[in-house]
């Protein structure tokens, strides 16, 4: 059985298992940042939707809200309820922004993912965004990346979310979930850029506990980027109302599609 098979066929138990309809499932990992190593296992995040009936409870807010399977060596898979999405969405959710802009989409239905970047586009609140990615790059910075020996990965799990911090103060909307469209619209240094390249090709001919001596050059820049200033951003100009999100939702969870 093929990986893609694998995946397709843990979605179908779900939706079967939890009487749930998945709307859709994608990549959301370093196979989607397109910097997977050669042992990289598939981090699969999917969105569904369950019966109508179950949201109109009066313990809504306390049911369980996720789906998460068992994880192994290859698949990690789970995925959130319509609801929780749609919810976080409003909030500017940098994970969820990122599911909707995967390059790597195992199923949908419709046309809901570009309804949903529709609206994330618009609901986009650049100052969420820039907290999540600057806390995350210091973060990974601080736990993974002090030794004088460091798993190389590490690295693009720093700079990754430090060029995002740029994308979003040059005012470039949405970040991309491609890490070369991060590299080619921020880094124009070419000493770094090269090393950042070198770094992409061992990543992906090696395997995710490679490790190696500090990279001088790509570790002043981080180290520099993460001590330089925190600067405010401005709040976005339109904001999605919350009776258009619940018009979706509603529309959805009322669609003729039928559960598993």
């Amino acid at each position: 059985m093929s990986v893609l098979d694998g995946i397709m066929n843990r979605l179908h138990n779900v939706e079967h298992e939890h009487n749930v309809r998945i709307l859709f499932a994608c990549e959301s990992g370093s196979r989607a940042w397109g910097f997977e190593s050669t042992d990289s296992d598939y981090d699969v995040r999917f969105v569904y939707v369950r019966p109508e009936d179950w949201y109109l409870s009066v313990n809504v807010e306390h049911r369980r809200d996720v789906i998460e399977l068992p994880i192994d060596e290859t698949y990690d898979i789970n995925g959130w309820d319509l609801r929780k999405a749609l919810r976080l969405l409003l909030k500017s959710n940098a994970p969820f922004y990122e599911w909707l802009t995967s390059p790597v989409m195992y199923l949908q239905h419709g046309d809901l993912v570009e309804r949903l970047r529709d609206l994330a586009e618009e609901a986009y609140n650049p100052l969420a965004a820039h907290y999540h990615y600057y806390r995350m790059a210091g973060k990974n910075f601080r736990e993974h990346l002090r030794g004088d020996t460091v798993r190389r990965k590490k690295y693009l799990y720093v700079l990754r979310p430090l060029l995002a911090v740029h994308w979003i103060r040059q005012g470039l909307g949405v970040v991309p979930m491609r890490f070369d469209d991060l590299v080619e619209g921020i880094v124009s240094d070419k000493m770094l850029k090269s090393e950042i390249h070198e770094l992409v090709r061992i990543k992906k001919a090696g395997s995710e506990a490679d490790v190696g001596p500090r990279l001088p050059l790509l570790h002043e820049f981080l180290e520099s980027e993460l001590e330089g200033p925190n600067e405010d951003l401005p709040e976005p100009a339109t904001r999605v109302s919350v009776d258009r999100i619940n018009r979706l939702f509603r529309e959805i969870v009322r669609s003729d599609a039928p559960m598993a």
